[in-house]
């Protein structure tokens, strides 16, 4: 996992410890692998995917809206020209 979002190891686990701590996730066996542990979203963390989604929507809404199709169309085409190729990834 610290791999995939450009951390240590410890800070991974420290985040992992960090969203067991607030309720967002649980951590359960692995029946394929002994050593390892699942991170499962919990009620609240599914609610909490739930609200970033919808507000990030709202956002994307709001610049069509003020922007117009036609400009909104290019915006995206100019941010998609720009985007890495790739998985998406914290740049932290």
């Amino acid at each position: 996992m610290g791999v995939h979002l450009g951390i240590t190891k410890q800070a991974a686990a420290q985040l992992v410890d960090h969203l067991v701590e607030s309720g967002s996730v649980e951590r359960h066996p692995d029946p394929r692998d002994k050593r390892a542990r699942l991170l499962v979203l919990t009620e609240r963390g599914w609610a909490c995917t739930a609200a970033a989604e919808q507000a990030a929507a709202e956002t994307v809404a709001r610049w069509e809206h003020q922007l117009g199709p036609g400009a909104y169309r290019q915006l995206t085409a100019a941010l998609g020209a720009l985007a890495e190729p790739g998985r998406l990834r914290p740049l932290w």
